[in-house]
């Protein structure tokens, strides 16, 4: 696991894009900071730019440098949450402006799952995670489903849990207002 995540950190560095186990599906991932490495990822997987993708971070403290103003009731919702959970912050800052949405939101997990939980610590910047397939195609639910198109569009593919067989799950969403209002966007 350590040296998947040492690779998959210098490819980032680089600019490089990883395809990498999450807490919830396998993701595609890059330096949510480097503007060039997100639209790789667009490219890659086909998708209109428009069309906003999620971050990972490892710990929520660091939510503050991403987000100009983190409500109140996230700390709980990040705390009390037994399952991956994805929250839509308004007022997006220090990322790649191509993964701000045009409202200027962010959609940010805190991961929990040990790999990319390290893999963000070790990193030390956001990381995007966007599931690992063509737009418009089923997120594949484990390793073996991925394309082949997005194996070989990728600059590392890490190796660490790809023979396992479980179905993930993708993660709940929800938009969480200024002002504190939850939207549920999937459960």
């Amino acid at each position: 696991m350590q040296e998947d995540i040492r690779k998959a950190c210098e490819v980032m560095r680089n600019g490089g894009i990883i395809l990498y186990p999450t807490d919830t599906i396998w993701g595609i991932g890059c330096d949510a900071t480097n503007e060039e490495a997100v639209k790789k990822i667009y490219k890659l997987k086909q998708r209109d730019d428009s069309k906003s993708m999620l971050v990972l971070l490892d710990n929520p403290v660091k939510l503050q440098y991403y987000v100009t103003d983190v409500p109140e009731i996230a700390w709980n919702l990040i705390e009390l949450t037994d399952k991956p959970l994805t929250i839509i912050y308004e007022g997006a800052r220090n990322l790649a402006a191509a993964l701000i949405a045009a409202d200027g939101t962010i959609g940010i997990r805190i991961t929990g799952e040990l790999f990319s939980r390290e893999l963000c610590r070790q990193f030390r910047k956001p990381i995007v995670s966007t599931s690992a397939n063509i737009s418009g195609q089923p997120a594949p639910a484990r390793f073996s489903q991925i394309s082949r198109e997005i194996i070989d569009g990728v600059d590392y593919v890490v190796k660490y849990r790809q023979k396992e067989q479980t179905d993930t799950k993708t993660s709940s969403i929800i938009r969480l207002a200024r002002n504190g209002t939850i939207q549920i966007i999937r459960k």
